[in-house]
């Protein structure tokens, strides 16, 4: 799936991702602005730095949770479309998300706060794969917040351990290929260093390694969106309920 729409999936994540990398590239230049400062000794300086370092990121804090529903959606949505065998267009995508922006935007705060909120992570671990296809849910169910969490916690309960080994592959892999495309962020920063200053080897490093690993979060929204479809026909018999509707839909005369 991510082969035969790879433009579109990767073009989405890297897109994305640009606000991440532009703050990412920022800590880098704060970082290295303030340690200058602080060897020189400017203390009214380095406040003002501090001051500016705080508001652009609480900014940038601002910008990335309005684009969470954009971030983790937008390929939920365009891999649904494609499972469900539809046309993926970009101006689909968007008003696919834009239709459930709230309740995207509602999922992951939610997401967010119990994971800030629970001292013990087997128990949020628990919950967060009880609810791994809340999106696939919405999207193709075109349900809200609170009935799609009923629906994945329905779909994956008696297969909590099936589906929570399969999220843990697919992070290893994850994992695994992002750590081996960053390697190759290492050795060109090294490269650069050669031939431009240090520090803006590093920002270019922080940006591109950002963007770099965007293109390996698709293969987890993917792999969520095929759980969802896996447990309702495990669950459901979906691959006999789609064959139905095939054969008794009216066919075109020959």
């Amino acid at each position: 799936m991510y082969r035969r729409h790879f433009l579109l999936f990767a073009g989405l994540s890297v897109i994305l991702s640009i606000p991440s990398a532009a703050l990412s590239s920022f800590s880098y230049y704060a970082l290295f602005s303030g340690l200058l400062l602080q060897a020189g000794s400017a203390a009214a300086g380095q406040a003002l730095l501090q001051a500016g370092t705080v508001v652009l990121y609480l900014a940038g804090a601002l910008i990335a949770i309005a684009l969470t529903p954009f971030f983790y959606g937008a390929v939920t949505y365009a891999a649904c479309e494609s499972a469900l065998g539809r046309p993926v267009t970009p101006g689909g995508v968007l008003s696919g998300v834009l239709r459930r922006y709230f309740p995207l935007l509602g999922y992951w705060l939610l997401i967010g706060v119990m994971l800030v909120a629970f001292c013990l992570i087997p128990l949020w671990i628990w919950i967060w794969v009880g609810w791994a296809v809340v999106i696939p849910a919405m999207f193709i169910e075109k349900l809200g917040l609170g009935a799609a969490m009923g629906r994945s916690w329905r779909l994956v309960e008696g297969r909590w351990w099936r589906t929570f080994f399969t999220l843990l592959l697919m992070f290893v892999i994850w994992f695994v290929v992002r750590t081996a495309l960053r390697a190759f962020i290492v050795l060109a920063q090294s490269l650069l260093q050669l031939v431009i200053p240090t520090v803006a080897a590093l920002w270019i490093a922080a940006a591109s390694s950002v963007i770099v690993g965007s293109l390996v979060n698709p293969l987890l929204q993917i792999a969520i969106v095929l759980i969802y479809f896996d447990l309702r026909v495990r669950r459901e018999a979906l691959d006999l309920f789609q064959l139905a509707e095939r054969v008794s839909s009216p066919q075109p005369a020959q």
